[in-house]
């Protein structure tokens, strides 16, 4: 082969060497494109499933809250129900310990009287029936009712309740009905 011939050849081959290359070097560009395109909306989705995710989970924690709020409001309402069911019931009872009472103070003390109202009285005790001892104590609005006011007898009495004109009881340590009172001004 000549000279030029074998040039020729030689290039013919060069090129035909830098043709794949650039071939390849083209065909990677767009796949790198390609990637960087692909990658950035994955990236996308990953931090879009990543608020979804912090959405629900918080969602999932307010609504788990409130269940729980509501299983505790229920227990401690189911809990009075218990305690202070029976607060009518005895509501409508005490004007007959009132009766009871006056009959014990009208028959001077018939022990057969006397003995069905402490037996009474000790069953609704066990049921969270307790009378106010209020006599001598200072008046307090929120368990007393002022039915009048007397002139106290001495300086040190000024504020006291003197006489129990109906008394007050408790049901499980709430108020469930007011002592009437007369307190020394």
């Amino acid at each position: 082969m000549s000279k030029k011939g074998h040039n020729t050849a030689e290039a013919e081959e060069e090129n035909i060497d830098l043709q794949p290359e650039t071939e390849e070097t083209e065909a990677v560009q767009p796949e790198e494109a390609t990637t960087e395109a692909t990658e950035a909306p994955e990236e996308d989705k990953v931090q879009e499933l990543g608020e979804k995710l912090a959405t629900l989970n918080d969602k999932y924690l307010r609504l788990y809250s409130e269940y729980e709020n509501y299983r505790k409001r229920t227990n401690l309402e189911k809990a009075d129900l218990l305690l202070n069911g029976s607060r009518e019931m005895m509501k409508a009872i005490l004007p007959v310990i009132d009766d009871f009472e006056r009959a014990l103070a009208a028959t001077g003390d018939d022990e057969g009287v006397k003995l069905i109202y402490n037996k009474l009285m000790k069953i609704l005790e066990q049921k969270g029936l307790k009378a106010m001892e209020v006599k001598g104590e200072k008046f307090d609005e929120n368990l007393h009712e002022a039915i009048t006011q007397i002139p106290a007898p001495s300086p040190e009495q000024k504020g006291l309740v003197m006489d129990v004109v109906e008394k007050g009881y408790y049901l499980n340590d709430k108020v469930l009905r007011y002592a009437k009172v007369v307190v020394a001004c």
